[in-house]
């Protein structure tokens, strides 16, 4: 007999063998869930199985080899040491089950409701009569090791304290994380402190003095503003002290900088009370006054006080830190990868690959962090190699209720509005939000974990609302039996004023002088907290300052010397020597030295990673991120090679890089909303970054359309917020249905006005190439939106070569390409994008010599003067046609045609050529598209429109 088999043969045969072996299966049960949670000589025991079983560890399977065993002749082997009679030692094994069930299910009978309104679940597992510890004699003792810093206990001792860990203030629910270091570290955090942790005289009159700001400054901003929007944190008042912990915190933990997202319920109060915004400026805000223009004459359209954001330095006991938080809109918990992506391009900036120096701080409503699907996304991304940033404090202002939703019941289909956190196994800390010393305990045990396991933690900070949704509504007419118990209720600053003056740490005098000193501070209009002065370095403002207030007509010199590009195109196709490529990406990359040599004409998947090698060894780092990127959805781009025999990658753009210039490529998840939104956050942050969101198809974006409308679009309007993201967008129509041809271009344009996009159609490789240099290479920071190719990628036509690489710039307008003379030209067909190359082959078929063909590759800004010109060339033309493949309704028509009308010539008329209007993007079947692209491509070249 082995000794596993020994040492499982002498528990066996013990006391414990077959009559008790439901006991051992429930400590087996245990074990498999936690094995910190048995006894170590039953941890022991379960450890051996699978020497002594093989792979078979099945129920079945220990419970049969139990009683085997236990028929064997006992081993002369030294007993496993029990305590006292079966009796007790089956006792004890009950007080084990207590201890792991209040673990498991503590957080259920937790006091977390200030209001007491909500009924605690009735779990039997709690009680000590559902373990059978009821006849147990009051003054017997049992061991409870397991449980820290108790030793041994009488059962009603072990109650108490187990109901004052699990079941106080704080409810933990962790026992869905399966790391058991992580599990016993949060026990230990509990269990040591008996879930609630004792706090000095002075950290408590600092509490009383967050609290005594939250209050303050609500109670004047309703005295001066009656009946405005503000809407109030009261009822949440403990976020102020919560928020202050958990900063000073993390400065003790050498965080430099923390980034702060939330929506718009108490966002006052932190921008004063936590960020340090001064009075009077909120106070001018309130006043309504538009902001004067700026040097340049262009105002901003700014946005309402409670969506903005902010920025200050101030001191922790580690050093500086700053503080960000971000500008939001009323669409709630998009923020939240907004904010992960800033935090990402910090810690990057920093070189902060460890993600300690940057904290992200995520402020939820209860009903919208269980109701908005961004949240899961956001959640997805947080380990994923391309989004990570070392874990997020996740904060819910947890009003017990929606917008209007009176039940919880109505507002999500889990027990808890912190449940989708449990997907990827962040522990949950339930804390009443009326009991302050509660908060700052659990702030501590959040911030603690996050420093040291570099993973998401949520802090759910259960309180209610004192108002309706905002200040104007009533909501006792959902809610009456609600708002009858929280008008009678006292605030937190007085509940817990007067705890602290029965404890004589505060006088009543002091209290009732505490909130006029505030009050008066506030009336000052000075920051309320202590700030330090900004540093004079390369965050923030100062990397933007080049950038603003910059046109997007100016000069750039986006051609590279034929050296330069001789010398990257060959270091681009040059593979180390024990790399055996696909067969299919060898023939890739031999044509790729042939484009390199001169000896092919140069495709796109080419020309776009040169674009990119010479933006690195000119400094800028480039990160490319889509649900296909590192290949590309049509294969063209293979930024990453993989080798055909042992699977190692290569990626040929590495060898540009240098230092901080990194050029990163990730293959995102299935998420459009919260990568885009990511991506956003990361450019909005960092200005010298070419970064990309590519959509696998155009269309994929709609998922994203709040990211283009609330941010993209409108963000430096709203916010003078500048960013510099490039949207991909595969887009053409090439007969493959409805879903993948459009990249709904007409949106886009729909939202452009005051410069704050550029819209892009570009038809040559050469001119992707000189448009993404252009974006990196200019003074200037705008949104760059381009419809990708699709066919385009391998059309024999759609080609370059080095010289229009070392010679050319990005063209807004393209003119005739074939020697046609001028005055034989009698219509003009202006397009964009891929019809280009049906006209141009139809024309040439039928020797059309009297139709001219222009493109325009920038719809906006529109290049009125650069069209106007190329009209000019042909004084006889008289029809000027649009030609689309979109149909009417949709596409650039509705949205450029003024534009198009104040290029012409006087003589010349303006006429549409392409789909009829459609509801659907477009024909679902192949035969009916290539009807109507053949018959649109005539009606463009030939029609009569008289």
């Amino acid at each position: 007999m082995s000794a596993s088999e020994d040492l499982l043969a002498q528990q066996a045969s013990s006391y414990l063998g077959g009559p008790n072996a439901a006991y051992v299966e429930q400590l087996y049960e245990d074990y498999l869930q936690d094995p910190q949670s048995v006894d170590a000589h039953w941890r022991a025991n379960f450890d051996a199985l699978p020497t002594a079983l093989g792979p078979d560890l099945s129920h079945a399977a220990v419970r049969d080899r139990f009683a085997q065993l236990a028929k064997q002749p006992k081993q002369a082997a030294a007993p496993i040491a029990v305590a006292g009679n079966i009796e007790k030692e089956r006792q004890q094994g009950r007080v084990s089950q207590l201890i792991n069930a209040y673990r498991s299910h503590g957080h259920h009978h937790a006091s977390l409701d200030p209001l007491g309104l909500h009924q605690r679940l009735d779990l039997p597992a709690l009680s000590l009569s559902h373990h059978q510890l009821t006849q147990v004699s009051p003054s017997e003792t049992f061991s409870t090791n397991e449980f820290s810093g108790m030793d041994s206990a009488t059962v009603a001792e072990l109650d108490d304290a187990l109901k004052s860990t699990y079941a106080g203030s704080i409810g933990l629910e962790f026992r869905h994380i399966t790391n058991s270091e992580e599990t016993t570290w949060l026990q230990q955090q509990m269990e040591s402190q008996r879930g609630r942790r004792a706090f000095s005289a002075e950290q408590q009159r600092h509490i009383l003095h967050k609290l005594t700001a939250a209050e303050g400054l609500e109670k004047d901003l309703a005295t001066r503003y009656v009946g405005q929007k503000r809407f109030s944190l009261e009822g949440g008042d403990s976020l102020i002290p919560l928020l202050d912990e958990l900063i000073q915190r993390a400065g003790q933990h050498g965080v430099k900088e923390t980034v702060l997202g939330m929506a718009h319920r108490g966002r006052l109060n932190v921008l004063l009370n936590v960020m340090g915004k001064a009075p009077r400026q909120l106070f001018e805000e309130f006043a309504a006054n538009p902001p004067a223009e700026d040097e340049s004459g262009a105002d901003q359209s700014g946005d309402v006080k409670y969506h903005l954001g902010f920025s200050s330095d101030v001191t922790t006991p580690g050093g500086r830190m700053h503080l960000s938080l971000a500008f939001n809109p009323s669409h709630l918990e998009i923020i939240s990868p907004v904010v992960e992506g800033s935090v990402r391009a910090r810690q990057d900036r920093r070189g902060d690959k460890a993600r300690e120096q940057v904290l992200p701080v995520l402020i939820h409503g209860d009903a919208a962090f269980a109701g908005q699907g961004v949240v899961m996304e956001t959640f997805s991304l947080s380990q994923a190699r391309g989004f990570r940033t070392g874990g997020s404090i996740h904060i819910i202002i947890n009003n017990q209720i929606g917008f209007t939703t009176s039940n919880p019941i109505d507002a999500r289909s889990t027990l808890y509005c912190t449940d989708v956190a449990k997907m990827v196994q962040a522990p949950v800390l339930h804390v009443n939000g009326d009991d302050p010393e509660a908060v700052i305990f659990a702030t501590q045990m959040a911030i603690d974990y996050r420093m040291k396991f570099q993973k998401d933690v949520v802090l759910d900070l259960v309180c209610y609302r004192r108002h309706g949704h905002n200040e104007a509504d009533e909501p006792s007419a959902t809610q009456p039996l609600m708002y009858q118990t929280i008008r009678k209720r006292s605030t937190l600053r007085t509940l817990y004023g007067e705890e602290l003056i029965q404890k004589g740490i505060i006088t009543k005098p002091e209290f009732s002088e505490m909130m006029k000193n505030y009050r008066a501070e506030l009336e000052v209009g000075d920051p309320v907290i202590e700030l330090l002065p900004p540093l004079s370095d390369d965050r923030g403002a100062e990397r933007w300052a080049p950038f603003h207030q910059q046109s997007w007509l100016q000069d750039t010199k986006t051609a590279l010397s034929m050296d330069v590009a001789a010398a990257l195109a060959t270091q681009l196709t040059t593979l180390p020597t024990d790399f055996t490529p696909q067969p299919q990406v060898k023939k890739v990359m031999g044509d790729r030295a042939k484009m390199a040599a001169g000896e092919l004409p140069m495709d796109w998947g080419f020309a776009e990673n040169l674009a990119y090698a010479s933006l690195l060894q000119e400094g800028y780092p480039v990160r490319l991120v889509g649900q296909d990127a590192a290949r590309g959805t049509f294969a063209h781009r293979h930024a990453v090679l993989h080798d055909y025999k042992d699977g190692h990658m290569v990626k040929p753009l590495k060898q540009f890089t240098q230092d901080k210039v990194t050029f990163t490529v990730i293959d995102s998840l299935l998420s459009e909303e919260a990568v885009m939104a990511f991506e956003y956050g990361y450019a909005s942050t960092e200005p010298n970054t070419l970064t990309i969101w590519e959509a696998q198809f155009g269309d994929f974006a709609n998922g994203a359309q709040v990211v283009v409308d609330q941010f993209l679009s409108s963000g430096e309007q709203k916010w003078g917020r500048l960013c510099g993201l490039i949207l991909l967008l595969p887009h053409g129509y090439e007969g493959m249905g409805p879903e993948h041809s459009s990249a709904r271009l007409e949106r886009y344009l729909q939202l452009c006005a005051q410069q704050n996009m550029q819209v892009c159609v570009p038809t040559t490789p050469a001119q992707a190439f000189h448009m993404l240099r252009r974006q990196m290479l200019r003074s200037f920071r705008t949104p760059l939106i381009v419809m990708s190719p699709k066919s385009l990628l391998r059309h024999r036509s759609a080609v370059s070569t080095m010289k229009d690489i070392t010679d050319g710039e990005f063209q807004c307008v393209i003119p005739e390409i074939d020697t046609l003379p001028a005055k034989e030209i009698k219509r003009v067909v202006v397009c964009s994008g891929k019809v280009y190359y049906d006209l141009l082959a139809a024309r040439r078929d039928q020797t059309l010599n009297d139709v001219a063909i222009i493109r325009v590759e920038q719809l906006y800004p529109f290049p009125v003067k650069a069209l106007s010109d190329a009209l000019a060339v042909y004084p006889d033309a008289q029809d000027v046609v649009w030609c689309q493949e979109e149909p009417k309704n949709q596409g650039p028509w509705h949205r450029v045609q003024h534009w198009l009308k104040s290029s012409l010539q006087p003589t010349q008329l303006l006429y549409y050529a392409g789909r009829k209007a459609a509801a659907s993007t477009a024909a679902g079947f192949a035969k009916q598209h290539a009807k109507e692209q053949a018959q649109l491509v005539q009606q463009a070249l030939s029609e009569s429109f008289v």
